[in-house]
């Protein structure tokens, strides 16, 4: 999907919208309003930060001063200095990509796995640096990866994607009201434990599952308060966890759970 906006790879059929225009094989505005960082980047391994991105600006004729300075600042590799590109580690490589992609202040910025390979310090680096050019410039950022549980601390709409088709786009709020967490809940008595929730602790946002399950949704639940009511009401608790929402885990069970995952 990156290649093809990007005028990477050719559409078999269809079309392609950016900022309300169809794009076709001459379109250039999307060159001119989005920045790119598809797969590893290349750059000179004998030349700094700094040397790197002057004749990526020349070659782009971005004539902005302290166009540089602004990208590196940024990336947070302003204080690199004379270090050579080859003396880089994988996260600062990464930083300097995205700067690449920065240098003409596009509103699209479009990031394929750029958290990929990296230790995690090297990650909480990239997140913290698209968080702040999200908030600072108001940049949209399309990020592909498949690593969810950083995905989740980022992002605000998610599209996922099986087999070159997208299954579900959402944002993250919606997908966490409708997967809040919960205590389950295994008694013995589940009438009599769901009077107890209401009539003696309270509760009332709860559900039974089809299992006798008792799925206990209040946010505030002692959860040692609730098993002390049960048993002394005579309600035998033979199973109490807490269940937190997890991409992942949603993920696999939209494309068919674990069973479907090992078979592609």
């Amino acid at each position: 999907m990156m290649k093809l906006l990007l005028g990477l790879q050719k559409p078999s059929s269809g079309a392609m919208f950016f900022m309300g225009n169809r794009l076709s094989e001459k379109s250039t505005e999307i060159y001119t309003r989005s920045g790119s960082m598809i797969e590893e980047s290349a750059f000179y391994g004998n030349l700094t930060a700094a040397e790197n991105l002057e004749i990526l600006a020349e070659m782009r004729g971005v004539t902005k001063y302290r166009a540089i300075k602004t990208a590196l600042e940024n990336v947070r590799l302003d204080t690199a200095g004379k270090k050579k590109f080859k003396e880089f580690s994988m996260g600062m490589k990464q930083r300097l990509g995205i700067a690449a992609a920065l240098l003409h202040e596009p509103e699209l910025l479009i990031l394929d796995e750029p958290i990929n390979g990296l230790d995690p310090m090297g990650i909480k680096e990239i997140r913290e640096m698209l968080l702040f050019l999200n908030q600072k410039y108001g940049t949209t950022i399309l990020i592909s990866s498949h690593i969810l549980s950083e995905i989740e601390q980022m992002v605000d709409t998610i599209g996922f994607l099986n087999k070159g088709y997208l299954i579900e786009e959402v944002s993250l709020q919606e997908l966490q009201d409708r997967n809040r967490d919960f205590v389950k809940v295994k008694v013995d008595d589940v009438k009599r434990a769901c009077f107890l929730l209401e009539d003696e602790l309270g509760i009332s946002d709860y559900e039974v599952s089809e299992d006798d399950f008792l799925r206990v949704y209040a946010k505030q639940l002692d959860t040692a308060t609730m098993t002390s009511c049960f048993v002394k009401a005579g309600v035998a608790v033979s199973e109490i966890t807490s269940q937190t929402f997890q991409l992942e885990e949603y993920f696999s069970q939209l494309i068919g759970g674990e069973k479907h995952a090992f078979n592609n």
